[in-house]
């Protein structure tokens, strides 16, 4: 008996301390960046030329009726975060916030970001505002919005893209434009300036960093 009483107390003590794990939805905020490994066709070439899993990204705007997300695809737009969630390879994510940046720098940046809604996708991943891809918009509302430029700009040509010299000619033709300058969902994981709020990426960034 007395050990059962014990055994009671331990149960109800941890429970007490540890208590249950807040929803990760109720978890985020406005101005999140948030990535997984989308479903498209185009994702396992982004893979294999950034040798992440991490394929697209979006930014998180809160509200009093949910948490949305602002999303390059075609074409670009706002999306409940449930269903964005769950179009990524099992459901996994991973979740960054800037560092040192207010509410109200966020809030602009996801505005700059809004601004772009109902445009087209960008397939040649340009870097004009008449089209967007996905990286392209993050990196352009924080840097617009909040005069911060996350990730960095990489030559294609600099990317593992050997292997992908059919999915290349069918986007650009001929001539593959290697000499031009885009920012990949996985350079913006990797900006250590972003903090990991959840990630089911272990291997790409863990809550450590």
């Amino acid at each position: 008996m007395r050990v059962g009483w014990m055994l009671w107390l331990w149960l109800w003590a941890h429970t007490a301390v540890a208590g249950p794990r807040e929803p990760l939805e109720a978890q985020l905020r406005t101005g999140d960046i948030v990535l997984h490994t989308s479903r498209s066709r185009q994702s396992q070439a982004i893979q294999a030329a950034t040798h992440s899993p991490l394929s697209h990204v979006g930014l998180v705007e809160v509200t009093p009726q949910g948490a949305w997300v602002v999303e390059a695809v075609q074409p670009v737009q706002r999306v409940a975060f449930a269903t964005w969630k769950a179009r990524g390879v099992r459901g996994h994510i991973l979740v960054l916030r800037p560092r040192g940046l207010d509410a109200e720098l966020r809030q602009r940046a996801l505005d700059a970001a809004k601004a772009h809604l109902g445009k087209p996708y960008d397939w040649r991943f340009g870097w004009g505002d008449e089209a967007m891809y996905c990286s392209e918009l993050v990196r352009k509302a924080y840097a617009r919005g909040a005069g911060v430029e996350y990730g960095r700009m990489e030559r294609l040509g600099s990317l593992d893209v050997a292997g992908l010299r059919a999915q290349l000619r069918e986007r650009y033709g001929r001539d593959v434009p290697l000499e031009q300058q885009l920012v990949t969902p996985a350079s913006l994981a990797l900006d250590e300036r972003l903090m990991v709020v959840h990630s089911d990426f272990p291997t790409v960034r863990d809550m450590s960093l």
